[in-house]
């Protein structure tokens, strides 16, 4: 009676455990849901207060994104960007001001460094 009771409650244990295991596929990452949720919201005068090369914001297509980091790292001159830092650069993003536009690997990249998004203007 025991071995029974033992055995049976042994694979009810696993049961719930591999159910929650799976259950736990099909929902959002908790950061992913928080961050949809709670996505923070700047003006421009926020994002002027962001712009050097040390603290260097810019609002890309709606969103704000901090790409101090990235700076060092990118491909261009620093003075080809810096004089976007603070600012709204979506025509500067798009066409690299030259007319060309950034590789789909660039957008990838920049999602990395969205903070938030731009407050909207009122007319």
């Amino acid at each position: 009676m025991m071995r029974q009771l033992y055995l049976s409650s042994t694979v009810l244990f696993w049961l719930l455990v591999t159910a929650f295991w799976a259950g736990n596929l099909w929902l959002p990452p908790a950061e992913q849901s928080l961050a949809i949720a709670a996505e923070k919201v700047y003006s421009k005068a926020d994002l002027a207060k962001h712009a050097t090369a040390d603290n260097c914001w810019m609002a890309i297509r709606g969103g704000v994104y901090d790409l101090t980091a990235y700076l060092p790292g990118h491909p261009s001159p620093p003075e080809v960007v810096l004089p976007w830092c603070g600012k709204e650069a979506t025509e500067a993003y798009n066409t690299k001001t030259k007319g060309r536009p950034h590789a789909p690997f660039a957008d990838e990249l920049l999602s990395k460094y969205k903070i938030g998004k731009l407050a909207s203007e009122r007319p």
